[in-house]
Order: C-alpha cells, then structure tokens, then sequence
C-alpha cells in the first residue's frame, strides 16, 4: 500500500520511448515540473502527450518539446507557445486540436471505463466533420487530416460520437498526498490534473506535502489512491517553485495637489 518513490528519476524510470503520457496543469498552474525534469533527463522520445496545453514560458512540457522528444499532442490549447505552433507547422510534430470541454470528458471518461460518448460540441465544424489537419507536411500541404466522425441526433439535437482517453502513463502534481496515493488539489491546479491521473494506466503523483494515511479527511480526497501508482514527495525547494505566468497589479493612484490620494 505504500506508494511513494525516492526520488522523481525512479518513478519514471519504466517509461518507453513512444508511451502516451498524459499531464495534469493548465498554463503553469498544477504542472508536475520535478516529473518533467526527470523525464527530459533520462531522455526519453517519441512521446505521444495529452494535455491541455504543452508547457510554457520553457518549462513543463515545453523542455521536453525544445528537445526533440514529442511526437504527438492531443490537446486545446497552442496559447502563446511559438516553438509549439512552429514544429505543428513545420509538419515535425503531430496535433489533434479538440475543444477543452471535449478534451476534459475525453480523459476523465477513459478513466471511468466509458469508451465513448456523445457531445454537441464541435457538431457542424471541422472536429466532427473531418479535414482537420493533424500533421502538415513542411510545405505548407496537409500530411495527415482528421476523419469524420460519427454524428447522431438525441431529441433532434446533433451530437458527436468522441472517445475515451487511456495513456500508458500520467504525471500530475498535487498539493498533499498520503502514501497510499490519495490527492488533494489546492484551486487552480486542481484543473487537469484529476483528469489526466484517471486517464494513466500507471499514474505517478508528485505532492507538494507527504503526510500519513488517515491524515486527509476522506471528505476531503479529490482523487482517491487508486487511481494512483506512485507518490514522489518534493522537496521544499520544489514545492516552493511557483511560477505566474502574468503579473497582474492594480497601479497606485496618483496623490492630489494637497497629497491626498
């Protein structure tokens, strides 16, 4: 029952060149960074990543997409990640854009064994009808476009057939865990990350605080240990790195003529 791992190197250390990994955070909120870390350092390629976004500001997953070592990406979200929208367009990485909501229903769909559902979401675009460019061949044509998807009609509304996602893989990032696996988030972060370690068929957590089990409230667990393999406790330092991705302050308003603000 005890799940934690020494150290973020050992947790991955099982993961293949060409494994599906999907990864919890939106932006830098919530990204497991110290799993990345380790990944990109053992040099694992040919990743095949599900996430919503892929890494920013050169960190997260965008370290492991500097070098190299992702194949596909099934995400939402491009943002302001130039070396992203450049290998996309280059036709050196490949890219099934899906809606956020879709992409969220997707992950947390495989986790609960449902292999497929319907939404009306994407209905009368290019993500239910197809021709949606996957991978670009380097010369501004399309190497590989999306198929069409199967489209129904529940109470004359029509809704697309979507799949569930299962990776050999996650890696997410929570604010507490208990060595039996159980998580908890702490707000924003909480985002993908419950998803995404649904989603893993081996999911590996690394936690912010490491505390006994029977020290969370189970009212409290927003994730309970089984979905959960391994529990890699960070250091304060790591724990600590906490990037904002947009500063954002109110100005001091300008003092009158008799000082008054």
């Amino acid at each position: 029952m005890d799940k934690v791992v020494a150290s973020a190197a050992r947790a991955v250390a099982d993961v293949p060149d060409g494994a599906s990994l999907a990864v919890g955070g939106f932006g830098l909120s919530g990204v497991p960074d110290t799993l990345i870390a380790a990944l990109h350092a053992r040099g694992t390629r040919d990743l095949r990543v599900v996430s919503n976004n892929c890494g920013a500001q050169e960190s997260g997953l965008a370290t492991l997409l500097a070098a190299g070592r992702i194949s596909r990406v099934t995400g939402s979200y491009i943002g302001a990640n130039k070396e992203f929208g450049r290998q996309y367009l280059a036709g050196e990485l490949e890219l099934e854009l899906i809606p956020q909501g879709t992409l969220a229903e997707r992950l947390r769909a495989g986790g609960a064994g449902i292999p497929a559902f319907y939404t009306p979401a994407g209905v009368g675009t290019l993500v239910a009808d197809g021709g949606m460019p996957w991978r670009y061949d380097g010369r501004g044509g399309v190497a590989v476009a999306s198929p069409a998807k199967e489209v129904r009609d529940f109470d004359g509304v029509p809704h697309v057939l979507e799949h569930g996602i299962r990776t050999d893989f996650a890696l997410v990032r929570a604010a507490r865990g208990d060595r039996h696996g159980n998580l908890v988030f702490s707000k924003a972060a909480r985002n993908f990350n419950p998803l995404a370690a649904m989603a893993g068929r081996i999911t590996v957590a690394e936690v912010e605080e490491l505390v006994e089990p029977g020290a969370i409230d189970p009212d409290q667990v927003h994730l309970p240990g089984v979905f959960v393999r391994r529990v890699v406790p960070l250091t304060p330092a790591q724990a600590a790195a906490k990037r904002i991705e947009r500063r954002t302050v109110t100005p001091r308003p300008t003092p009158d003529e008799d000082g008054r603000r």
